[in-house]
């Protein structure tokens, strides 16, 4: 089985979406199913019955019957090879405090091909300390380690009038890709690949969702 290597015209979208099959075919795969429509898939997950079987065919050579739909694990193979999930991916966390020790302990990034190599922090008291195994590092060694380690991905922690210099160490070190969970939009070159999360922006569009809800209950 071969996944189809054109990823031009993938959308981000379609993209995004791919997790969340992986996540509902785990799910069937771990009750024992064997088979999933694209119809079902749609149902349960809401979303158009056609714009699934487009998303699958996109990046899968299973081919997918009307009736008897797609071989679970044959499915799951081809998407975990298509988002890199089958070969783990080294990444650094920069800043330890609260956001930062939550995502160390998050032990479900490994079902997405990441691992979590270091963390790095300025505060004296935890620097040297094991959090979720991972042992806390100075931040004066970024750079250092990530090019030793050959670290691509870096996770940026850190208080927004801090997010550039770290972006800055990590890139300098070698790293090719960043999520950012600071309030900061970085400056950096178009070869590097950056995520933003964007939680106020998030909470302002779930706090107009609820308020359109509530007017509508009126």
């Amino acid at each position: 089985m071969e996944v189809k290597k054109d990823n031009i015209g993938i959308s981000k979208a379609t993209i995004a979406r791919l997790p969340a099959y992986l996540r509902y075919l785990k799910e069937k795969q771990a009750k024992g199913e064997k088979k999933a429509s694209s119809t079902a898939i749609a149902e349960e997950m809401h979303l158009n019955a056609v714009q699934v079987r487009k998303d699958l065919a996109l990046v899968s050579s299973v081919a997918g019957k009307p009736k008897l739909g797609f071989e679970i694990t044959d499915l799951i193979e081809d998407i975990n090879r298509f988002l890199g999930y089958d070969n783990t991916t080294d990444a650094v966390i920069v800043g330890v405090g609260g956001l930062g020790k939550a995502l160390l302990g998050y032990g479900g990034f490994r079902n997405y091909g990441l691992n979590i190599v270091a963390a790095f922090d300025t505060n004296p008291s935890l620097i040297g300390k094991k959090i979720s195994s991972v042992t806390v590092q100075s931040a004066d060694k970024i750079q250092e380690f990530v090019r030793r380690q050959n670290v691509k991905i870096g996770i940026i922690c850190v208080p927004k009038e801090f997010a550039q210099s770290v972006a800055d160490e990590l890139v300098e070190g070698g790293v090719r890709a960043i999520w950012n969970f600071a309030p900061e939009h970085l400056q950096l070159s178009e070869k590097i690949a950056v995520k933003n999360e964007d939680m106020a922006g998030s909470l302002a569009i779930l706090s107009k969702r609820l308020e359109q809800i509530l007017y509508n209950e009126k």
